[in-house]
């Protein structure tokens, strides 16, 4: 084993490696729907897809592109790439040609691993991807035949011995994580596996922190079965991508759902039947509807087995959260406040015995609040800051020096990463978040953090979903403008939405026009897609000058 053995820092590759000593071999690995591969398997299965990886001229440093839904070979090919030394690039299986395109060509990938119901774009780009020199595909139950340019994967998964590969790996192996952020092309954030293992961890929320991996190890034998995860949303995006990995690190389960699009009813179906301990999601575009799904429900589930909730990557309702409660009372729901570029600024934990206000985050001491001439933020002052975290985080954006430099800051010579969120302070160390900074609008000199109109608005009971954007005005400058999606049944009363807002926030919050969609902008792992409602409210904004 490399020289993470024993050091107190490792590779993700190592640990893997280890697990397969220390996992009871029948237990389950990955669940999706009915078929259910073991631990056993899993080790067996990403050893012979690393030894492909190797024998086939794979060399440290390349990238491993996935273009998968969710599906037990995302994490096989990932666990595998960890095994080979292949840098982790996740495709957002959303874009179009171009934009998978540019993914692959940007992240310099010279492998890719993809599904079969998406060979027709890979047939349309691979062409222009000469430093692509493998691709494997996925049966996904599309039936779509095999291309005649790709290898099967399952077929490598399935072919060799299944031992380990025995090479020297290093914690300062990398791992990229794809983030489309606001503006811009999409960006390679660079973790370095040890950092991010690090970063994953939150001492509040275990027992014992491991000081190397043996102490790792050691941990998952006296534990025994490790935690069954469920991730609701896309392993593509970090939000379900991360608790999956540490399900796994700790010698868990993962459960996948088969369906392209969420449905709350299989997911609690899952959940039942494979008794899945950890649910993840996206704030109210996912518990919205599992909230609806057991409301109406006929039957009354046996939900017993669900300890913890957790969100993040957008605003968590108090009255959704609430409402699962109603249904989950042994449950803490956590909402993570973190991002591809910095994990765990902030947790916020809510259970049956008392409600938290939405947006507050307790914080580390690496996390701090500064303004843009680099003063730390006071308690309790109400001044608005940039938030920072430092200690284990990331090298920077791939291929991007500019970015790197705005977003990873020093100041008083700490390396502090700073992806934009503005929050205030407040007396007793907690922060408030008012939203990504650019996305802030700037309305007759007033700044105005989307998220908080948003929350009020979704607070009134004939809305399932809100976006705010804003829009060029002469008088305004920007004119905060709302896009709504109503509940079922529910009729649409703009003024009775904006005087919900007057009546929460200060005037000039108040969206100066509201608009109703049949289905909310959001991407699929429930992220908001404010490109689009922009897009549509200006339209919609033409109609009426025109009108």
């Amino acid at each position: 084993m490399s020289q993470g053995a024993g050091s107190g820092i490792w590779n993700f590759g190592d640990m893997f490696d280890g697990l397969a000593d220390v996992v009871a071999p029948q237990q389950p690995a990955l669940v999706h729907g009915e078929h259910v591969v073991t631990w056993e398997a899993f080790v067996t299965r990403t050893n012979n897809l690393a030894r492909a990886l190797l024998d086939d001229g794979a060399a440290p440093d390349e990238k491993i592109a996935l273009y998968l839904r969710n599906h037990p070979a995302y994490l096989e090919a990932m666990i595998a790439g960890f095994k080979s030394r292949q840098v982790h690039v996740n495709v957002n299986y959303r874009y179009g040609p171009e934009e998978v395109r540019y993914i692959l060509d940007n992240s310099d990938a010279t492998t890719v691993v993809f599904a079969l119901e998406f060979a027709g774009i890979v047939e349309q780009i691979r062409e222009r991807l000469p430093g692509v020199r493998r691709w494997l595909a996925v049966q996904d139950g599309s039936g779509a035949p095999l291309p005649a340019f790709a290898r099967s994967f399952e077929a490598l998964a399935t072919s060799g011995e299944g031992t380990p590969v025995r090479i020297e790996r290093s914690p300062d192996d990398l791992f990229f994580i794809y983030t489309g952020g606001t503006t811009g092309m999409p960006k390679g954030v660079m973790w370095r596996h040890d950092a991010l293992r690090r970063a994953m961890i939150n001492p509040a929320l275990v027992e014992r922190v491991p000081v190397d991996l043996a102490d790792h190890l050691q941990i998952v034998r006296e534990t025994g079965q490790g935690t069954i995860c469920l991730p609701a949303c896309p392993l593509m995006h970090g939000t379900g991508m991360l608790p999956a990995i540490s399900a796994l690190m700790h010698g868990g389960t993962v459960v996948t759902l088969r369906s392209a699009h969420f449905d709350a009813d299989e997911f609690w179906d899952a959940v039942e039947r494979n008794r899945a301990g950890q649910l993840i999601l996206v704030g109210d575009a996912f518990a919205r509807p599992m909230l609806r799904a057991l409301d109406e429900a006929t039957v009354k589930r046996d939900l017993s087995c669900v300890l913890m909730m957790v969100s993040s990557g957008t605003m968590w309702s108090m009255e959704v959260k609430q409402g699962l409660l109603r249904h989950l009372p042994q449950a803490a729901l956590l909402d993570s406040f973190g991002s591809s570029e910095a994990v765990g600024f902030g947790l916020s934990v809510m259970t049956a015995d008392g409600n938290v206000q939405t947006a507050e985050f307790q914080i580390g001491e690496e996390v701090k609040v500064f303004t843009h001439d680099d003063r730390e933020v006071a308690r309790g002052s109400g001044e608005v800051g940039v938030i920072g975290r430092s200690g284990p985080i990331p090298d920077g954006y791939y291929k991007d020096p500019a970015k790197t430099a705005a977003t990873f800051r020093t100041i008083a010579g700490v390396r502090y990463a700073m992806p934009g969120d503005y929050c205030t302070v407040d007396a007793n160390g907690t922060i408030t978040l008012l939203g990504r900074g650019s996305g802030c609008i700037n309305t007759a000199g007033e700044k105005v953090y989307p998220e908080e109109v948003e929350e009020a608005l979704k607070q009134h009971p004939d809305v399932e979903d809100a976006l705010v954007v804003g829009l060029a005005d002469e008088k305004w400058g920007q004119a905060v403008t709302a896009v709504v999606e109503l509940r079922a049944g529910a009729d649409f009363d703009e003024d009775a939405l904006r005087a919900q807002v007057r009546a929460r926030l200060a005037g000039y919050k108040t969206p100066k026009r509201v608009f109703a969609v049949d289905r909310m902008f959001r991407a699929p792992n429930g992220k908001a897609d404010y490109k689009s409602a922009r897009r549509f409210a200006e339209q919609a904004v033409q109609g009426r000058i025109d009108g």
